[in-house]
């Protein structure tokens, strides 16, 4: 039995603001973009009256699902540090660090630490730095892989 990935999904507070951040900034694409039937989003999450516009982004072979909640009117807001359960990011490798992150500080994005050089591993040598998005709180590693000398 085969098992591939479909998605992941990323629950937003702005649909229009993170499509744009996910398409201007990291060169994904739209491909689809509608509201959800209310019963078939509360019995599939568990959660009653669930309203929720879903889009989804591509690049390449990855796809995420930005789902933007309307209801139910009580939400909460979760902020996992990296270490914490739970937790998680996506990456993204950048031709140009210093660029990217001039405009991904633009948007704005916050750094969530410092910029580190990787000594070990598959990204060894690579520069990267772990970003955050102010609404959601995801987090965005980007990696610049070392220059062929």
């Amino acid at each position: 039995m085969s098992v591939t990935v479909n998605h992941t999904g990323i629950t937003v507070h702005d649909l229009d603001r993170s499509i744009a951040m996910f398409c201007e900034l990291f060169d994904f694409e739209v491909f689809s973009r509608a509201p959800r039937d209310p019963a078939i989003i509360s019995g599939v999450t568990g959660v009653e009256g669930a309203e929720i516009e879903v889009a989804y982004v591509r690049n390449g072979a990855v796809s995420f699902e930005l789902l933007c909640y309307s209801k139910p009117e009580e939400r909460h807001d979760y902020r996992p540090r990296p270490c914490d359960l739970g937790s998680l990011h996506f990456a993204v490798n950048v031709e140009d660090m210093d660029e990217m992150l001039e405009k991904a500080l633009a948007w704005p994005l916050d750094i969530v630490g410092k910029e580190v050089q990787i000594d070990a591993g598959p990204n060894n040598g690579s520069r990267i730095i772990y970003l955050r998005t102010p609404e959601e709180g995801l987090i965005v590693e980007m990696i610049q892989k070392p220059k062929p000398v």
